[in-house]
């Protein structure tokens, strides 16, 4: 089984942020010849936001970091999961704004005071 790197996403609009989300993951699958390497649950809504799960599969965040070369390694963040964050964060923002995106492993580890 594939390795993934599942992504905690908040959003005001879930409509608008999936779709943008899933045609910018196609647009990767597309461009390293990727298939079938991302699913999205369906959203829970509280507090105004809509919450849901990201799994992206790790094979695909390792092909964008090998295409883009030393502009990946250029990316905000520490290790190569939290510079994919910053690369989907670039390119989703513009087009639909006020989300978030977090490591799902890391907020579960931190709820509880483990670093």
């Amino acid at each position: 089984m594939e390795s993934r790197l599942n992504i905690n996403v908040s959003a005001v609009d879930y409509d608008k942020t999936s779709k943008v989300l899933t045609h910018q993951l196609t647009l990767l699958e597309e461009m390293v010849h990727g298939r079938e390497d991302f699913v999205m649950t369906d959203s829970e809504f509280a507090f105004g936001w809509h919450f849901f799960v990201l799994s992206v599969n790790k094979s695909l965040i390792e092909k964008l970091a090998e295409m883009m070369g030393g502009d990946f390694e250029k990316l905000k963040g520490k290790g190569t999961d939290k510079k994919f964050l910053s690369w989907l964060t670039k390119n989703v923002e513009p087009k639909s704004p006020r989300f978030k995106l977090a490591i799902k492993e890391e907020m579960e580890s931190s709820k509880f005071g483990i670093f």
